[in-house]
């Protein structure tokens, strides 16, 4: 078992497991998606589905078919959110196939995600566009059923993983789209490197794109930029690896800023949008 206790605050819960940037970004920016793993044969090598939200919010179910799928968008108990998803899992493999768990209690031992989960797994992201995820495939689909799913299909915005920047998700929000970026960096460094690249009129992704501001989410931090309305994932797929390149190549640098890349620095955080 890890040496944190339950109610110890992990300000970077998923540390460790891999695409940390993923499972944050289906924790705070993805409305559906769903990633394939598996429990260790200590905890019996059960498939795991983790999804961004179920039905009710439920932390998880055990679904007919003997495997679990848990929500990490749930709410969890204690200070550390890896230990309270590991402990949704462990609780709803002891359930009779077909049942929810609605609440998660902490047990002193309960594990971390990096404890009950096989680390060799793919983890491999899938964004989806409908919440079909929820239906359990042998159940039946009843006009119950579709009006909940339709009704929670109407909620979700737009999103998609963009090509050429790992981890990064465009999401149309009605009247803007935006990009935003998981970066494992700091956020202090995150502002230099925009600075740096601000200052020779590089921060922005394209035409008619701005940079915003930036917040931290289990730890990471992640920019974001507008974009303008029709630019979609598409437009910016295209200035993608110009785009990653310069800004990777700005964030590696340890000189100390100049005096024109302070004053644009300066600027930056004037005007930065505080994201939550």
């Amino acid at each position: 078992m890890s040496p944190t206790s339950s109610n110890d605050l992990v300000r970077r819960p998923f540390q460790g497991l891999p695409h940390e940037q993923d499972l944050v970004a289906m924790r705070q920016l993805i409305p559906a998606a769903t990633m394939a793993a598996k429990t260790t044969a200590e905890y019996g090598s059960l498939d795991v589905e983790i999804a961004t939200i179920l039905p009710m919010a439920w932390p998880a179910v055990r679904r007919t078919d003997g495997s679990v799928t848990v929500g990490i968008q749930a709410g969890y108990p204690g200070g550390d959110l890896s230990r309270g998803i590991g402990q949704a899992i462990r609780l709803a493999a002891a359930l009779e196939p077909g049942n929810p768990i609605t609440t998660v209690t902490l047990d002193e031992d309960a594990p971390r995600l990096q404890d009950i989960l096989d680390l060799e797994g793919p983890f491999e992201i899938q964004v989806q566009d409908t919440f079909e995820f929820w239906l359990d495939p042998s159940a039946e689909r009843t006009g119950e059923i579709e009006a909940a799913i339709t009704q929670a299909n109407d909620s979700i915005m737009p999103t998609r993983a963009v090509a050429g920047l790992p981890h990064a998700y465009w999401v149309d929000a009605g009247a803007k789209e935006h990009l935003r970026w998981v970066l494992d960096a700091d956020e202090e460094k995150v502002i230099d490197a925009v600075a740096r690249l601000h200052a020779r009129r590089e921060s922005a992704l394209g035409e008619g794109t701005k940079y915003v501001g930036s917040f931290r989410a289990e730890g990471l931090t992640i920019p974001v930029w507008d974009l303008p309305k029709g630019c979609g994932a598409e437009g910016v797929e295209a200035e993608a690896a110009a785009f990653r390149s310069r800004f990777e190549e700005a964030l590696a640098v340890t000189e100390p800023l100049t005096a024109l890349e302070r004053r644009a620095r300066g600027g930056i955080v004037a005007r930065q949008v505080t994201l939550r």
